[in-house]
């Protein structure tokens, strides 16, 4: 377990020292944060702004919902930061919003959306862009906002885009009042409903209605009624006056000629509207032509509405009316004409037609959107100027956006044309000024805006003012993601404060990552006389969970006091909506890119939601001449203390400067070991320097590790038997230091100097001051060794290596389960100066593992360890020296690798120390010897039939037409098994003797079965019934035959055919069967002429790889003896030609018996003599005759 212990340290020690650089705090507190409360619902914490009077300071806190579910005024909330309290004072500003001579529509204003300070009178202003003012029933959603005075005093509201209700409007209704209209309340309906969308008054609408039949009658003038409940009522009580015809141009005519004339009310330059509602067509259409133009030139706007109740009640066709009402309406005729089925119908669009009048009032043309909708203050940035206020329009110009640029003297609205070729807005809704800020170059100030929706991936721009005040656009940057909403949110960043704009953030909270989730992005733009560069962007922690990051984004004066701004950027829905807060720290004209601290919501509360949605790092709110972050949350605002920041510099010295190899001095458990003490000593500086420190720190000294690396094993330990110490310690200004005795244990590597880290970290993180991030927290420092190797402690050493193997080399090696062993002799000798650490590495193939080391004879010590990640041995030869001259022997022994054959071993050798080597080619050495492998497969057989004897008796059946027809059944099982590693592939082929060499059949094979069926596979094709009698009968044709004088039918003496199967993926000692099954046909055997003879069936096995994976028994027979009892036996030839010569030599010692006992000799006298005789007495009978 100890050494588990000792092992696992410098992982420990390493991921401590990157803990301690990136995750601990920097110098923003989350210690003592104040957390103050506000109503959730009422979406307090939405905005926050640091402010300060001579009351004390304060956090202001926006809660634009304030109200809810009633209404959303909103308001702004003071929280005192002095005092114990955590709850803050609503201002109530909602009550004092009111601009005077407006209808104000206050209840859904959301004031408190917009919060700045601003420089003027040393006050803030907060504004409600949806702050809205009526017009008869018309809502329009100018915005307004309102200063508040240092006191929390609140000044007159304003709108800079406050509408006029429309200009002077004249209408006359003209109501068809014939005996067609019926029912007639519901057309009174109409008309009723219809005055009450209208801004009835002297300077307002003025209304005149004329009902007709065959004559048009004025029911009053336009004068008549100056309030709308008036003229609601005389509406309300009009009675129907009837007619047989209607008249309609007739009626059009006379309010055109007298309902807009001086005399009856009618107003020079008031826009001029007609309504006419009908049911039936006109008894005078031929006046058309001449009436409609009239009105034209008159300038009058006309609505025609078609009641088309009378047609459908009496199934007529409709079209007609509807052509005629269409051409009394002003084009286009889908804005200026209604119809509807009946008469109770018309009430339906009383509303609609009413606001579609209110949209011509003062134009006559009913255009889109300018200011009505802009919602000013949706945005606000203080300028330099302190009488210039930048205000964002959101939803001007129907929501391409604008800005408005305040001053107490005049708004000036910019107009949509000011933008629109760099917005190029196609009806995307850009909502220029969603945010707004200003960049200084010098004298010279920028402003910019914001168009989170421009083109969809987003915009800003950044624009001066020309002679008249206007804008001119000097640079654009788009986003580079649909739906980034990129230019949200704005902050410039003067990084080294010499009042000119380095960087503008931009921020893109709803950026999406390649998992799909809103992580947010903040992208940097270098500022250069109002060109923007991009320099990348900032970055959450994790693309796997929406974040918003960017959604808030504050500049900080110097929270770490380096000299440079710094940059506070929230992500609230980070953690699952808790929140997170992230500190980006200046550097020269730029930001660090890795984030400096990350303040997570869950540390300080888990309650909270929403941690980071609005955010100020303006200003010191304590007193400690260090900067403080203020945090809006979901119903909460958090002050966060800011710390005071201390650098720490650490030195070691070291007495003595050199370790003694030889020397040992120190005394360690009863023996004697190097040593040597190290001095560490420590001093801080401060930021800010008055009223700070001492820091409190605890810092460790780790030997053999540096701030690259740690050794697995340690090569000293302190007094404490451990490589490490560690120890509080108080820093200041002055110096402080530490000794500590450093015992040096037995090494390989006495080359290599020791080397000493020191890490520092606080005692209690929440301390202050606090270390700073950016300064060195790790520092290493290093003792070398002293070596015997002259006064230049250089080694000079000349290794020789040879390897030998115990079998002549050259020779192949047979690797079988019970022979897996090789061991080779190794030799390393040093000719030279001292080699310390000598080492043989040995590098083998993946088809051997080291197995063991036999120790030289001569008691050198050799310690061997393998690698359990690479085929690597390493064998340490005569620690800690191998002294000059000095030759040491001995044996490695590798086990071979079943799982990974290979045709040949490799091992390469080599030879190293820590010293200086003159002659590296004689140190490596490399081994490659030619393998094979015995698999140890083992092929057997199993048959059911031996012996066939075939009787006389035995029916001989052709033509066949079973498998039993044609003999017994021959079955014979192959089995493969024993495979000792897994082999991936072996062939068995089988000779089968299917005929004789006359063509007469001996076997026909039936079935070919091998298993298991996935690993072997048989090629049977052709093979297996090829007769088909198990579909017909088949007729054997027989050549008559003898096998007298051969005794094995096989491939030899018969014809034979090739199974060829393939066994794949052999596992060890598993078993493969290939069954064949077959008939031995009879009627071949029956009518040929022998005794007996033997069938031979021959498999054959082999592996894919015969060279590299060997089979020692690769045959086997099966063999079945047929025999013929009553078959004539044969006279054997060797009988014969025994029997002959054996009868000779009979015969030869017969005659030579004979001639020894003189038979022949009387014999041949005899016969001599007789010859003799007789050719006598054949002279005699010659000469008688002579």
């Amino acid at each position: 377990m100890e050494r588990k212990k000792r092992a696992l340290l410098p992982l420990l020690l390493i991921l401590q020292g990157w803990c301690i650089e990136h995750s601990q705090g920097f110098n923003v507190g989350t210690s003592g944060a104040k957390i103050f409360l506000g109503p959730k619902i009422d979406e307090f914490g939405y905005t926050v702004q640091q402010f300060s009077n001579h009351q004390g300071k304060w956090l202001l806190v926006g809660a634009p919902w304030r109200g809810y579910p009633q209404n959303r005024k909103g308001d702004v909330y003071k929280c005192a930061i002095a005092g114990p309290t955590t709850t803050c004072d609503k201002l109530n500003l909602q009550k004092d919003i009111d601009i005077k001579n407006v209808q104000n529509i206050n209840v859904n204003m959301s004031l408190g959306l917009t919060l700045i300070r601003t420089t003027k009178n040393n006050g803030f202003m907060t504004c409600g862009p949806l702050w809205a003012q009526s017009c008869a029933t018309q809502y329009f959603y100018p915005g307004v906002c309102a200063e508040v005075s240092a006191l929390f005093a609140p000044q007159p509201a304003f709108a800079p885009a406050l509408q006029t209700c429309g200009g002077p409007m004249d209408i006359a209704i003209v109501l068809d009042g014939s005996n067609s209209i019926y029912p007639w309340p519901p057309v009174v309906t109409f008309l009723v409903k219809l005055l009450q969308h209208l801004d009835i008054g002297p300077q307002q609408s003025q209304v005149s209605v004329i009902q007709y039949g065959v004559d048009p009658t004025m029911e009053f003038k336009m004068n008549t009624h100056k309030t709308r409940d008036s003229i609601v009522k005389a509406a309300s009580e009009i009675p129907q006056r009837g007619g047989s015809e209607t008249n309609t141009f007739k009626a059009i005519e006379y309010a055109r000629a007298n309902a807009f004339l001086p005399a009856n009310g009618g107003r020079p330059g008031a826009s001029k509207v007609m309504v006419v509602v009908t049911d039936g067509e006109s008894h005078d259409n031929s006046k058309r032509n001449s009436v409609i133009p009239a009105c034209e030139k008159d300038g009058i706007t006309r609505f025609g509405i078609a009641v088309l109740g009378y047609y459908i009640r009496n199934n007529i066709d409709s079209q007609k009316l509807i052509d005629e009402i269409k051409s009394i309406a002003s084009s286009p005729s889908d804005k200026y004409y209604f119809n509807v089925s009946a008469e109770d119908a018309l009430q339906e669009i009383a509303g609609t037609l009413g606001d579609r009048i209110f949209n011509i009032e003062g134009t006559g043309t009913g255009g889109e959107f300018e200011m009505e909708m802009s919602q000013v203050g949706f945005s606000a940035h203080q300028t330099k100027n302190e009488d210039v206020l930048m205000l964002g329009a959101a939803g001007a110009y129907g929501w391409t956006g604008t800005v408005v640029h305040k001053t107490a003297q005049k708004s000036v609205i910019f107009p949509k044309e000011a933008f629109q070729q760099i917005l190029e807005d196609k009806n995307h809704s850009s909502l220029l000024g969603y945010s707004v800020t200003t960049l200084y170059s010098g004298s010279t100030e920028y402003f910019v805006a914001g168009a989170p929706r421009s083109n969809h991936t987003g915009q800003v721009v950044v624009y001066t003012l020309n002679k008249q005040r206007q804008p001119d656009v000097r640079h654009s940057q788009r986003g580079d993601q649909i739906g980034s909403y990129f230019g949200s949110v704005l902050c410039p960043l003067d990084v080294d404060r010499d009042a000119v704009t380095d960087l503008l953030l931009v921020g893109a909270p709803m950026y999406m990552s390649e998992e799909k989730k809103e992580t947010g992005r903040v992208y940097i733009f270098a500022v250069t006389d109002g060109f923007l560069s991009s320099q990348g962007f900032l970055e959450g922690s994790s693309p796997l969970e929406n974040a918003r990051f960017g959604m808030a984004i504050a500049a900080a004066p110097d929270l770490n006091l380096d000299g440079f701004n710094d940059v506070v950027v929230g992500a609230p829905l980070e953690e699952n909506g808790q929140g997170a807060v992230y500190i980006y720290n200046g550097d020269a004209k730029s930001i660090r890119k890795q984030s400096s601290q990350k303040i997570l919501a869950m540390k300080l509360d888990p309650k909270l939601r929403y941690f980071g949605r609005s955010l100020d790092a303006s200003g010191d709110l304590n007193g400690d001449s260090v900067p403080d972050v203020s945090v809006g949350s979901y119903g909460n605002v958090l002050q966060l203390w800011s710390r005071a920041v201390a650098v720490v510099t650490a030195r070691v010295t070291f007495t003595p400067d050199r370790i003694s190899i030889l020397s040992k001095s120190c005394s360690l458990g009863g023996r004697m070991v190097s040593c040597f003490e190290a001095t560490v000593c420590f001093v801080a500086e401060f930021r800010p320097s008055i009223s700070v420190g001492p820091a409190e720190i605890k810092y460790n000294m780790t030997l053999d590790a540096d701030l690259q690396s740690s050794r697995v094993a340690s090569r000293g330990h302190f007094g404490n038997s451990e490589r490490v110490v560690q120890q509080d310690f108080s820093v200041s200004t002055t110096e402080v230091c530490a000794d500590h005795q450093v015992y040096v244990q037995d090494t390989p590597d006495l080359v290599n100097s020791i080397a000493v880290r020191v890490d520092i970290t606080l005692q209690k993180p929440d301390s202050s001051p606090v270390l700073d991030a950016f300064s060195p927290a790790a520092w290493d420092f290093f003792i070398p060794f002293s070596k015997d190797c002259g006064t230049d402690e250089v080694c000079y050493s000349d290794l020789v290596l040879s390897v030998e193997r115990e079998t002549p080399s050259g020779s192949s090696l047979l690797v079988s389960y019970k022979n897996r062993r090789l061991t080779l002799s190794v030799t390393v000798m040093n000719r030279k100066e001292n080699s310390y650490n000598t080492r043989v590495t040995a590098r083998y193939s993946s088809n051997l593992f080291y197995s063991s080391v036999t120790l030289p004879s001569d008691g050198t010590e050799v310690k061997c360890t393998s690698s359990k990640d690479a085929e690597i041995v390493m064998c340490q030869v005569g620690y800690p020296a191998l002294r000059t001259d000095q030759s040491v022997t001995f044996e490695i022994s590798f086990e071979f690798n079943l799982a990974k054959l290979q045709k040949e071993v490799k091992v390469v050798f080599e030879a190293q120390s820590d010293s200086s080597e003159e002659t590296p080619a004689d140190n490596m050495e490399t081994m490659m010897i030619p393998v094979q492998y015995e698999t140890e497969i083992i092929l057997s057989r199993e048959a059911n039939l031996i012996v066939h004897i075939l009787d006389e008796m035995d029916e001989i059946i052709n033509p066949v037409k079973t498998y039993d027809d044609i003999g017994p059944e021959l079955t014979f099982t192959l089995k493969v098994s024993g495979a000792v590693f897994p082999v991936n592939l072996v062939h068995l082929n089988v000779s089968l003797p299917i005929t004789t060499k006359l063509g007469n059949q001996l076997l026909y094979i039936t079935s070919v079965e091998g298993t298991p069926t996935t690993d072997v596979q048989c090629d049977t094709q052709a093979l297996i019934d090829p007769f088909n009698i198990r579909e017909k009968e088949y007729t054997l044709k027989f050549t008559p035959e003898s096998f007298r004088g051969t005794s094995h039918l096989n491939c030899v003496s018969a014809k034979c055919q090739e199974l060829k199967c393939v066994l794949k993926d052999l596992n060890v000692k598993s078993d493969y069967n290939i069954k064949v099954s077959a008939r031995i046909w009879n009627e071949t055997l029956a009518k040929a002429d022998f005794q007996s003879v033997i069938l031979d069936v021959n498999a054959r096995i082999e592996t894919s790889q015969p060279d590299l994976l060997v089979i020692a028994h690769k045959h086997v027979m099966v063999e079945v003896t047929v025999s013929k009892p009553g078959a004539k036996g044969d006279i054997p030839v060797g009988v014969i030609v025994g029997s002959v010569i054996g009868g000779l030599l009979l015969l030869a010692l017969a005659v030579a018996a004979l001639w020894k006992f003189g038979f022949f000799k009387r014999k041949y006298h005899q016969l001599q003599k007789s010859e003799d005789g007789a050719e006598a007495e054949g002279l005699q009978n010659d000469g008688g005759q002579a």
